[in-house]
């Protein structure tokens, strides 16, 4: 039996080697708490100057919040949730046909994080999708399950147009005009991870996700509604992020970080599993083109702080992030004036 992923069907009693983390890398699940004063920030509301302060609230003390009343349709995220997991419960040798380890390829099936080059490995299997320009991607997506295009294709459109609005409330609560970190980012690409984790037998011994922050602008993310998963790094203790009906979560990515000047933080995440049900997300990605030069936002550096990080493109950036190991060194820590 072929077993490049996890979804293949097998029941394991017990964690495969390949799995185990060291003692000192483990997540110790009965040490973390839920976090209970994590930003929801009701979006749909008239009040603009609210919505700013409490979304540069979050940033500055979290690097992350969740948004309700967001416009993307309920249904919508239903149906992204339901197609993600009908198309991790096809055949295994279906799934396989789009499996690889290449991370360049625009479309693929793959597991861990980036199997080539890690010691130890994650439990989840993902669907990596490029959806941005979508006529130039959506051809080469899955065709199984018979809704799976459509149905990707229209909840892109809708979470590109969020992450799009965010972007404008989070210039303006850095005090920016609404559309500078548009400009800045350009042409903006956008991918999509549909993560799937399996149940896991020993789930205190491994990862879904090790901590990790990401490497590109927002990340929005659909997040199970039945099943916890994502926790973050708040004051150096890890809190759990429980699920809230119908939310998205928001988290700043490296970008943004460098961008304001690392007044926002590019939050540490990490997804731990769970012995009796399968969780799923969907994260989304907005990236700044490949040739955007990001450097802190120049009103942010006149009070006499100066710039804490060199200039770079996002592509020297890009390159930099997928060369070392997920969980080393912030990589921003190499982009930093010395």
């Amino acid at each position: 039996m072929d077993t490049k992923v996890l979804s293949s069907g097998i029941q394991y009693s017990n964690l495969p080697e390949s799995y185990i983390r060291p003692e000192s890398e483990r997540p110790r699940l009965s040490e973390v708490s839920e976090c209970k004063d994590v930003a929801i920030i009701d979006i749909g509301c008239h009040n603009r100057t609210q919505i700013v302060q409490q979304i540069g609230e979050a940033c500055r003390g979290y690097g992350f919040f969740q948004v309700i009343n967001h416009g993307v349709p309920v249904e919508g995220m239903k149906e992204m949730a339901e197609v993600a997991c009908e198309f991790f419960k096809l055949p295994v040798e279906e799934k396989l046909k789009l499996y690889s380890d290449d991370p360049s390829k625009t479309m693929r099936l793959s597991t861990s994080f980036n199997v080539n080059k890690e010691k130890v490995r994650n439990w989840r299997d993902y669907l990596r999708l490029h959806c941005y320009p979508l006529d130039k991607y959506a051809p080469e997506w899955p065709s199984n399950p018979p809704s799976f295009k459509e149905t990707v294709t229209s909840y892109c459109k809708e979470v590109r147009e969020l992450g799009f609005r965010i972007q404008e409330y989070i210039s303006e609560s850095l005090g920016l005009e609404k559309d500078y970190i548009k400009n800045v980012l350009g042409e903006q690409g956008q991918h999509m991870a549909v993560n799937f984790y399996p149940p896991c037998p020993e789930p205190e011994l491994t990862y879904g996700l090790p901590g990790h922050t990401d490497p590109n602008a927002l990340t929005i993310l659909l997040q199970d509604l039945h099943v916890a998963g994502l926790q973050v790094l708040k004051d150096g203790k890890w809190v759990a992020i429980n699920p809230h009906p119908d939310a998205f979560v928001i988290n700043i990515g490296d970008q943004l970080q460098a961008l304001s000047n690392g007044l926002y933080k590019s939050v540490w995440h990490r997804a731990v599993v769970n012995a009796e049900k399968p969780r799923l997300s969907v994260a989304s990605f907005l990236c700044p083109y490949d040739e955007a030069l990001i450097s802190p936002a120049k009103p942010l550096t006149e009070d006499g702080s100066g710039a804490i990080y060199r200039g770079f493109t996002y592509a020297e950036y890009y390159k930099k992030f997928w060369s070392r190991n997920l969980d080393q060194e912030h990589c921003l820590e190499l982009f930093k004036n010395k």
